[in-house]
C-alpha cells in the first residue's frame, strides 16, 4: 500500500495547476477570515471565567463593581470661578451620558456645603472649602493647581461598551469650551486598558513586518546556494495568512501574549520550508523533477512531520496553564506550525513543478564553496564528539543541572503595568494620577448565603472589617453596607432585626447598590496602601486565613475577589504552571517517540532538550529577567522548537545507518547533511524572533531575548549534544542486538 506522501507526491506532479488553484481558493478564505479578527485585553485573557475563582470574579464584576474613570483638570488654579462652572458643566453632561452612573469631584462637596449653589466668588469658595472634610479636600484637591473628577460606569458594562463611553468623554472634552490653561486629561483603569489593546494593534503590524523584513534579510544571506531563495518566505506568509484567517474564523482573540506567537511562527515556519527546498535541491541535482519532488515529500514529509508534531506536541502542553491568554497562545502556535508545515509540504513541489525548476550550479560559487566548507566543519566537529561523548554530555550535563537550579530563584512578575512601555501615556497619567490620589485598590471580600442582611451576619461583618483594619497596615479602610448602616442609624449599629430592617429601607437604593445585593450576596471593600504584588499575594492569603479563622455566620460563605486577588494569584498560576506545562511537553514528545519508532533509543531527541532546558534557567537567572505570563511559556516552547532539530538529525543518522554507514561515520554525515540546513533555517528563525526585541511591550521585548537565546541554545543542542547521545544510544542498542543474537541459538 503507498503512503500518504507517496500519493500527495503523484498528485503534485501529475497535475500542478490544479493542486495550485485549489491552494489560491483556500487562501482567499483565509483572507476574508482575517478579517474578522478581534482584539482583547483585560481580565478575561488573564483568568478562565469557568472556574471557581473566575466566575466569583466575574460575578462580583457585573454585581458590585463599577469602574471608574479620573478626569485631571490642571491650571494656575482650579479654584477659580470660570475653572469651577467649566467643570460643573462639563461634569453634568459627561454624568447624562449613557452607562455613566454618576460624577463625584470638589465640585459636589462645595455645593453641598454651600446649600447646593456652585460659589459665585473667591470668599464664598474660601468659605465652603473650610467646610468640606480635610480627607476629601487632600484626595480630590491635592493643590491649588490640580483637582480630579471621577465618573463612575455602571456596574458590568462590556469592555465595547466602556470604550464607546471614554470616546464620548474624551470626544466632549475636545469640543468643550475650556477656560485659557485648564489642561483635561482622562485616566483610571479603563483608559488604561483602552489605550493598551490600541498599543497591541499597532505593535502587531510592526512586529510581523519586521519579523518578515529580518527573514528575509536572512534568508537572501543565507540561503543563497539555491535557486529562488525567497520561496520560503510565500511559504512562510501563506502559513501566516492561513493561520490569521481560522483564528478570524474561529473566533480565537488576539491578546498582548498571542501577537508573541506570530514571530515564533515566522521562525519555525521559515524552518519546514527550507528543509524541503533544501532536500528538494539536493535530489534535483541527480535526478528528474519528477521524481526529485516525489523523493522530497515521501523522505522529508514524514520526518518533518514528525518534527512538526512534536513541535505541537511542546505547545499542546501549554493548554493545561489556567491563563486564557497562555492557552490561546498554544493554540495558536498549533495551528501555525500545522498550516506552515502544510504550505511547504504542496507549495514547494508545486512551485517547482511549475516552474521546472534547476538548481544552481555548485563548486564555481564562492557561496557554495563556503556552505560545504561548513557542511565539513559541522561534520568534523560531530565526528569528534561522537569518538568522545561521555566528556560532552557531562559538561554541558553540569551547566543545565546548574540551571535548573537557578530557576527557581528567577521572580514571577504578573504587574500588568509593567508589561506594557514605560513611556506609554496611559501610565504616566495613572501614576500621576496616584500619586495625587493615592491608592485606588481595593481588596473586596464577597459574602454569600441565605440572609446576608439577618443582624448576626452584619455584626460578624463589622466586627470583621474593624479587625483587619486593625491588624493590618496594609489596610486603610474597609466600607460595607453596615458602614451605611451605623450613618444611617445615627452612628450606632443597630441592635435588632427590625431596627436593621427598617434602617434599610432609608438608605437610598444608589447607596446600596455598590455593597448589596438582595438578601444574598453583599461586599466589603477593602482599601488598600501601594504595594508590590508579592506583598498584596500574602495579603490575600492572609484574609484567607483570617476569614477560617474567624468564620462567618452557619450557611455564610467570605472569598477575596477582585483584580488584586485576580493578579497576585496569576503569580501562583504561572509558578505552577510552567514547571507542569514542561512536565507535560517531555512526557508526550516521550511517548510519541516511542510510539512512533518503537524502540528506546528513540527517546535520543529528549536529552538534549532537557540540557536547553536547564541552559535557559542559568542564561534567565544571569540577564536578570522575570517569569511572566510570556516567558512561563518558555520551557514547553523550547520543547517544541528543539525537537525539530534534534529529531530531524535522528532521522538522517537512521537513514545513513541503514545504508551500511558505521556508527561514527552516520552521525558525521547525518550532521553534516542536516546540519547545514538546521543552522540556515535555525539563523533565520533568530531573525523572525529578533523581530520580538523590537516591541515596546516590556513583556515582548524580554520574550524575544530569551527565545533568541533559545534558538541559539536549540542549535548547539543539535549539533553538539546530540552526536554524543546519537553515539552513546547506538552503542547500547548494537549491544543489546548483539546480546541478544548471541544468546538466541542456546534457547532453541
Amino acid at each position: 500500500m503507498r503512503s500518504p506522501f507517496q500519493l500527495i507526491g503523484e498528485s503534485i506532479t501529475r497535475r500542478p495547476m490544479a493542486v495550485a488553484a485549489i491552494f489560491i481558493l483556500v487562501f482567499i478564505i483565509a483572507l476574508y477570515g482575517m478579517g474578522q479578527t478581534t482584539m482583547e485585553t483585560g481580565r478575561d485573557t488573564y483568568i478562565d471565567k469557568s472556574t471557581p475563582r473566575g466566575a466569583l470574579l466575574d460575578k462580583y464584576l457585573d454585581t458590585f463593581k463599577s469602574d471608574s474613570v479620573m478626569l485631571l483638570f490642571e491650571c494656575d488654579n482650579v479654584l477659580d470661578t470660570d475653572v469651577l462652572a467649566y467643570i460643573d458643566q462639563l461634569q453634568s453632561e459627561i454624568g447624562r451620558e449613557e452607562y455613566v452612573a454618576g460624577t463625584l469631584s470638589v465640585i459636589d462637596m462645595v455645593k453641598q456645603v454651600n446649600g447646593g449653589a456652585l460659589p459665585a466668588s473667591e470668599a464664598e469658595i474660601i468659605m465652603a472649602k473650610e467646610k468640606v472634610p480635610p480627607e476629601l479636600l487632600s484626595r480630590y484637591l491635592p493643590s491649588n493647581m490640580m483637582t480630579i473628577s471621577v465618573v463612575t460606569l455602571a456596574p458590568g458594562v462590556s469592555k465595547d461598551t466602556r470604550d464607546q463611553v471614554l470616546d464620548s468623554i474624551e470626544s466632549r472634552i475636545s469640543f468643550s469650551d475650556a477656560p485659557p490653561g485648564v489642561k483635561v486629561t482622562v485616566t483610571g483603569s479603563p483608559a488604561f486598558a483602552k489605550q493598551m489593546g490600541e498599543e497591541i494593534n499597532d505593535s502587531m503590524g510592526v512586529l510581523i513586518g519586521a519579523a518578515m523584513l529580518l527573514m528575509v534579510l536572512a534568508v537572501g544571506l543565507l540561503f543563497g546556494h539555491v535557486r529562488y531563495r525567497f520561496l520560503p518566505v510565500f511559504v512562510v506568509g501563506t502559513g501566516l495568512i492561513l493561520t490569521f484567517g481560522t483564528m478570524g474564523l474561529v473566533g480565537i482573540p488576539i491578546s498582548m501574549v498571542v501577537i508573541g506567537a506570530f514571530p515564533v511562527l515566522i521562525g519555525i515556519g521559515i524552518d519546514y520550508a527550507i528543509q524541503f527546498q533544501s532536500r528538494f535541491d539536493e535530489e534535483a541535482r541527480h535526478a528528474p523533477i519528477q521524481e526529485a519532488a516525489i523523493t522530497t515529500i515521501r523522505n522529508s514529509g514524514p520526518a518533518i512531520l514528525y518534527a512538526m508534531i512534536a513541535t505541537s506536541l511542546g505547545f499542546i502542553a501549554m493548554w493545561i496553564s489556567p491563563v486564557p491568554m497562555v492557552r490561546d497562545f498554544g493554540l495558536v502556535c498549533v495551528m501555525g506550525v500545522v498550516f506552515c508545515y502544510i504550505s511547504a509540504l504542496i507549495i514547494v513541489p508545486t512551485f517547482g513543478m511549475l516552474v521546472k525548476y534547476r538548481p544552481k550550479a555548485t563548486g564555481n560559487e564562492s557561496t557554495g564553496s563556503s556552505m560545504e566548507a561548513y557542511d565539513r566543519f559541522l561534520g568534523g566537529v560531530a565526528g569528534k564528539i561522537a569518538k568522545h561523548p561521555v566528556p560532552i554530555l557531562l559538561v554541558l550535563g553540569l551547566v543545565a543541572l546548574v540551571g535548573v537550579q537557578l530557576d527557581a530563584s528567577i521572580p514571577i512578575n504578573s504587574d500588568e503595568e509593567t508589561f506594557v512601555p514605560d513611556d506609554m501615556s496611559a501610565v504616566v497619567d495613572l501614576q500621576k494620577m496616584r500619586r495625587t490620589m493615592g491608592s485606588t485598590d481595593t481588596l473586596p471580600l464577597y459574602i454569600r448565603g441565605d440572609g446576608v442582611t439577618n443582624l448576626d451576619t452584619l455584626t460578624w461583618i463589622k466586627k470583621f472589617e474593624d479587625y483587619e483594619v486593625a491588624n493590618n497596615d496594609k489596610i486603610t479602610s474597609a466600607t460595607s453596607i453596615v458602614t451605611y448602616l451605623v450613618q444611617y442609624n445615627d452612628g450606632r449599629m443597630p441592635t435588632t432585626q427590625q431596627e436593621v430592617d427598617a434602617v434599610l429601607a432609608r438608605i437610598p437604593e444608589e447607596t446600596k447598590k455598590p455593597y448589596l445585593s438582595g438578601d444574598t450576596e453583599t461586599v466589603i471593600e477593602f482599601g488598600l496602601v501601594e504595594m508590590e504584588n508579592e506583598v498584596a499575594l500574602s495579603l490575600v492569603d492572609r484574609m484567607k486565613s483570617d476569614v477560617a479563622w474567624n468564620y462567618p455566620p452557619p450557611g455564610i460563605t467570605a472569598e477575596p475577589t477582585g483584580m488584586i486577588e485576580m493578579f497576585t494569584n496569576l503569580m501562583t498560576d504561572i509558578s505552577e504552571s510552567k514547571t507542569t506545562m514542561t512536565v507535560l511537553g517531555f512526557g508526550m514528545i516521550f511517548v510519541f517517540l516511542l510510539l512512533v519508532y518503537r524502540k528506546l533509543t528513540a527517546v535520543s531527541p529528549v536529552i538534549p532538550i532537557i540540557f536547553i532546558v536547564g541552559w535557559n534557567g542559568a542564561i534567565m537567572y544571569l540577564l536578570g529577567l522575570d517569569y511572566t505570563p510570556l516567558t512561563a511559556v518558555l520551557g514547553s516552547m523550547t520543547i517544541g522548537v528543539a525537537s525539530e532539530y534534534t529529531i530531524l538529525i535522528m532521522e538522517r543518522f537512521q537513514e545513513e545507518r541503514r545504508r551500511g554507514k558505521e556508527r561514527h561515520e552516520a552521525i558525521q554525515q547525518a550532521v553534516q547533511k542536516i546540519g547545514t540546513a538546521i543552522t540556515v533555517s535555525g539563523m533565520t528563525t533568530v531573525f523572525g524572533f529578533s523581530a520580538l526585541l523590537l516591541s515596546t511591550f516590556n513583556i515582548i521585548s524580554n520574550f524575544g531575548i530569551v527565545t533568541v537565546i533559545t534558538v541559539g541554545f536549540s542549535l548547539l543542542g543539535a549539533i553538539l549534544v546530540m552526536p554524543a547521545v546519537l553515539s552513546l544510544m547506538d552503542r547500547f542498542s548494537r549491544q543489546d542486538t548483539n546480546e541478544s543474537a548471541e544468546t538466541a541459538p542456546a534457547s532453541l
